[in-house]
């Protein structure tokens, strides 16, 4: 059985990470049995990154990665999408993946409201006594990132400005169902879902978290995108149970 190695549940999410929990999602979609293998420190993975899977001697990292193999194993996680559909869902992927998920980091890592809890927890397995002194040279590393890559140099009001437009694009596509591309969940929606449900998960009450939770349309969109996508699909069900 293949096995994904990925960070433990956190703040109501199954996994710290939108890209564990998109993994999560696409492995319950994808009809394979799986299992789960929870560890806190990734330097032991490929790439020092999780999520990660391991296929029999192979372990393969990164979430697109993980897409790509269990759709060699015949996952179709974009059934009936047109060509031009494939492509929007391409788009939203990136959008979420490559500029909302920063806005995670920034809320998580860089409010020092929500930082003591966000140290508590991710690096609860250091002793206390080192875990400040460990905890401040990463925490200063992840920003000294974010202000390379420029989203750090905005304040939180001008993050929120930024990160608008993604929002209204998610919802103007919500008007056409469920899900971003009709009334079953597809690839897209275990990253944008995964992505939202991570940003209001967040401790504390940042300006994106209030955004998001008080947005009707979007609130009710990641819950039946945890819903339709949160446990294994009816075959890797029977095969769990053979």
């Amino acid at each position: 059985m293949i096995t994904l190695v990925t960070f433990a549940p956190s703040f109501g999410q199954p996994a710290a990470s939108p890209f564990c929990v998109k993994a999560i999602w696409l492995l319950n979609m994808s009809g394979q049995p799986w299992q789960r293998e929870d560890i806190a420190d990734p330097r032991s993975v490929p790439r020092q990154k999780l999520p990660a899977l391991r296929a029999g001697d192979d372990i393969i990292p990164d979430s697109d990665n993980i897409r790509h193999y269990l759709e060699q194993q015949g996952a179709d996680f974009d059934r009936g999408l047109s060509e031009l559909d494939k492509a929007t869902s391409r788009a939203f992927i990136r959008m979420a993946e490559e500029h909302m998920y920063f806005h995670v980091v920034l809320d998580r890592w860089g409010d020092d409201s929500v930082w003591p809890t966000i140290r508590d927890t991710y690096f609860g397995m250091i002793p206390r006594l080192l875990r400040g002194i460990v905890t401040r040279k990463l925490r200063k590393t992840c920003l000294d990132g974010m202000h390379a890559q420029g989203l750090g140099r905005l304040s939180p009001q001008e993050r929120l400005a930024r990160i608008e437009p993604d929002l209204q694009a998610i919802t103007t596509r919500l008007w056409h169902g469920r899900f971003l591309f009709g009334d079953q969940p597809t690839a897209a929606d275990a990253s944008v879902a995964a992505m939202l449900a991570n940003m209001i998960a967040t401790p504390g009450q940042t300006l994106l978290k209030t955004r998001i939770s008080e947005d009707a349309v979007l609130r009710h969109y990641v819950e039946r995108s945890s819903d339709a996508m949160g446990k294994p699909s009816n075959a890797a069900s029977a095969k769990l149970c053979a």
